[in-house]
């Protein structure tokens, strides 16, 4: 009996489900041209044993880097024995090829998945065969370029241990898989289009078939980003979230147009208009992860997030070119079939707000976009390195942003084709005075910056646009129905989910504007010398350094300063700002100490080394407002999101079915 190694059975199980997935592909689409069912349904039960097969490999990678398996080269190049388990358990995706086997295995889920639950259609045949054409690229280059299952023929007695970024923090464990759920969960609405395109009919079939995938595609995108966020202020020590560092925005790109999809396709669900529209943005959005894949592992970009030089670079390239060709050559052949016969009968009109809002999100994704890449652009043609800071992002980006805030509130509020001039001036009236009243009272506490004020006012606009739509909504049931305002309320959310959850969703965004406003436009940050058993005011807090500490567990050494943090007279907290330093990399990892409050937060970070005889210690502090609510705010859009998805029980139907008929 021979004894097959890990390495060797990982390698086996990509190779099986590369196999599989070929056989799904070939015979999903011979299929759907033969329109044989027998083809179809063995293309069906192949998508999910392609799903087993990298379920495989997937465990038998976690085996080897639980086991220490350094014959493995992946576990030899990015793990170590001293790692704690969990670190060991999210090493599958802190390096390149690790990280292409997670998309991979996700992408065959979300496929296994769709082949199982998908309503039986035209469409759902090339729709699984595009899934499955895009597994084959991914699990192509897990085994046959990056293949993290490589055996080293002379394997250490230890390896590195991942990057002393990634073991820092246990957000780690979350924000990567959060996006790549999100990236993977948008190819679904991308196969459909296709498949739309493929069966000539680009009605409004395929958008009502993956509404809940893209919005649960779009809610792990979402998530991942403010997640990847904290990660930022938790770990990098500057006390910030977002430095639109170019992984941050290759991230970001494809969330815009994502979002500029998930508004336009209520216009051609209800109007049947933006067919072209919506075929194109869902495309952008799939290209746009796609070439941001690229970026980040082609080495070509310098960042925190990146993976560096890697083999795999070239070919996400020519990917990125494939489906560039092909979904816009298909559009172009079908354009006759996608272009609008229906006219826009008015710009003051919810399909004019929510196109203007469309135009806006893709204004600035483009913006992005061409900062991320100019430097590379520049760099090709004149061998000149130059760079794109935060300060052109936040001047391109602020005005579109408030724009849009602006239209987000007016928007809903908006009937279908024309507005009525009473009801729109009447709607009008009230925004506009929450609009002057939440800027005067902004202007009366002290505000005097001019985007922050803005924010403020619009954010009190937009809250009272919320009220009015749910004013709205429950006036009429309440004229009409014996119940109290309270059970028809509950009524109202329930029997409309998907309605009042991206109210949830719209309120969130409000809060996390209003932290992003408060603690970018108001932030302070200084460097402080704090002598040992001295207080140094900040802020109105006294801080003391009290004592100096080291730690050492096998998985790393830690040392920091103890700092009492006092107000009034009263001591609030300590904190404990340190550096860590993981096996025998030299890097130096700083963990900054935070006190989370409602008002703001108090950040400390560690400016200077620690010397045992060393009488002061140099921090970095800084004080934050409102920064806790970009996170609540976050929470608050992920809840909206579930909220919108979760099913209708068997009791609201049955309770909305009688009042149907009462009325």
């Amino acid at each position: 009996m021979v004894d097959l190694s890990l390495g060797q059975l990982g390698s086996g199980s990509i190779l099986l489900a590369l196999v599989l997935a070929l056989y799904a592909a070939v015979t999903g689409m011979a299929g759907a041209w033969r329109r044989d069912a027998r083809l179809l349904t063995s293309a069906r039960l192949a998508a999910g044993a392609v799903f087993l097969a990298m379920t495989s490999a997937v465990l038998v990678m976690e085996a080897a880097l639980l086991s220490d398996d350094f014959t493995v080269k992946y576990v030899a190049e990015h793990s170590r024995i001293a790692s704690p388990v969990w670190v060991k358990v999210v090493t599958l995706w802190a390096a390149l090829e690790g990280s292409i086997l997670l998309w991979g295995w996700l992408l065959t889920g979300y496929t296994a998945i769709l082949a199982v639950t998908a309503p039986n259609s035209t469409l759902r045949p090339w729709a699984l065969a595009i899934m499955q054409l895009a597994q084959i690229f991914f699990i192509g280059v897990s085994a046959l370029v990056a293949n993290p299952f490589s055996i080293v023929p002379n394997p250490p007695l230890d390896g590195p241990g991942p990057n002393p970024l990634l073991q820092n923090h246990w957000m780690m464990s979350v924000h990567p898989v959060l996006l790549y759920l999100g990236f993977v969960g948008l190819t679904v609405p991308f196969a459909f289009a296709m498949s739309a395109l493929i069966t000539r009919r680009p009605g409004s079939e395929w958008m009502t078939l993956t509404r809940r995938w893209t919005l649960t595609g779009w809610g792990f995108l979402t998530a991942g980003i403010v997640a990847g966020g904290w990660w930022s202020y938790e770990v990098l020590g500057w006390g910030g979230y977002w430095a639109w560092d170019p992984v941050e925005n290759v991230s970001f790109m494809p969330w815009l147009t994502a979002t500029a999809f998930i508004h336009s396709v209520q216009v051609q669900e209800r109007r049947r208009m933006l067919k072209a529209w919506n075929v194109l943005l869902i495309t952008l959005t799939f290209a746009l992860s796609i070439l941001g894949t690229f970026l980040i592992r082609s080495g070509i970009i310098s960042s925190v997030h990146a993976f560096g030089d890697g083999p795999v670079g070239p070919v996400f390239l020519g990917f990125f070119l494939v489906i560039m060709v092909s979904a816009f050559g298909l559009i172009a052949l079908r354009w006759d079939q996608i272009r609008d016969r229906a006219e826009l009968d008015s710009v003051v009109s919810r399909e004019g707000s929510f196109l203007t809002g469309n135009v806006l999100f893709l204004a600035m994704a483009f913006a992005i976009l061409l900062g991320t890449l100019f430097p590379l652009i520049v760099e090709a043609l004149t061998a000149e390195k130059v760079t794109v800071g935060a300060p052109f992002f936040d001047q391109v980006t602020l005005p579109i942003w408030l724009l849009i805030f602006l239209l987000m509130g007016i928007g809903p509020l908006l009937p279908w084709r024309r507005a009525e001039e009473q009801s729109l001036k009447r709607n009008l009236a009230w925004l506009a005075g929450a609009f002057l009243v939440s800027g005067g009272l902004a202007f009366a506490l002290g505000m005097r910056k001019v985007y922050p004020l803005a924010t403020v006012a619009l954010a009190g606009y937009n809250f009272t646009s919320l009220g009015l739509l749910i004013t709205g909504a429950l006036h009429p049931r309440i004229r009409l129905s014996k119940r109290s305002p309270v059970a028809i309320f509950k009524s109202y959310a329930f029997e409309n989910r998907r309605r009042f959850g991206s109210m949830i969703v719209h309120s969130g965004v409000i809060v996390v504007a209003l932290g992003v406003m408060a603690s970018s436009g108001y932030r302070v940050d200084e460097q402080l010398r704090l002598d040992f058993g001295t207080s140094v005011p900040f802020r109105g807090y006294d801080l003391t350094a009290v004592d100096r500490f080291m730690e050492r567990t096998p998985g790393r050494i830690s040392a920091g300063v103890v700092v009492e943090v006092w107000q009034r007279g009263r001591l609030v907290t300590t904190l404990r700002p340190r550096t860590n330093v993981f096996g025998q990399n030299p890097q130096t990892i700083s963990t900054p100490a935070v006190l989370y409050t409602p008002k703001w937060d108090l950040y400390l970070n560690l400016a200077s080394s620690i010397g045992p005889d060393q009488e002061f210690v140099v921090i970095r502090a800084v004080q934050s407002p409102l920064i806790t609510w970009i996170w609540i705010g976050g929470l608050i859009v992920a809840l909206g999101t579930a909220y919108a998805l979760s099913p209708q029980t068997r009791q609201h139907r049955t309770v909305r079915g009688e009042e149907a008929a009462r009325t």
